[in-house]
């Protein structure tokens, strides 16, 4: 599988059971189905996020990405819990890219990020 933003080779990690795939060049880590959610029920599964977090937010803002699994167009989403993370989804096969940093930043929901959310107009 290739990288969707440089498209360097992807690798496969394990951590806790799951297998995931990181970019061997950039670090960004693509997610099938649900398994950031299952990494991040596991404590210490930030160490798979270990690429350069300043090339991650470069590469965050790239567009026109397509799925490293079925090639279908990605589109950009962003986190319910913490608005100031966009990531990259497939509508196809349901898989998620996180730039570098970003599966760490996923696993912190801070202080902060709990009393924006409390303030966000878009609160029912």
């Amino acid at each position: 599988m290739k990288c969707p933003k440089c498209y360097e080779a992807m690798k496969e990690i394990e951590y806790g059971g799951l297998l995931v795939d990181r970019c061997v060049n950039c670090g960004g880590i693509w997610f099938d189905f649900s398994e950031h959610e299952e990494l991040k029920k596991l404590k210490g599964s930030e160490r798979i996020d270990n690429g350069n977090i300043i090339l991650g937010r470069l590469h965050n803002q790239l567009g026109n990405i397509h799925c490293p699994r079925c090639h279908s167009k990605m589109i950009k989403m962003v986190d319910r819990d913490q608005p100031h993370i966009w990531y990259e989804g497939c509508l196809s096969c349901y898989g998620i890219y996180f730039d570098a940093g970003e599966f760490t930043d996923f696993l912190e929901v801070t202080f902060l990020d709990k009393i924006k959310d409390l303030l966000s107009p878009e609160r029912p």
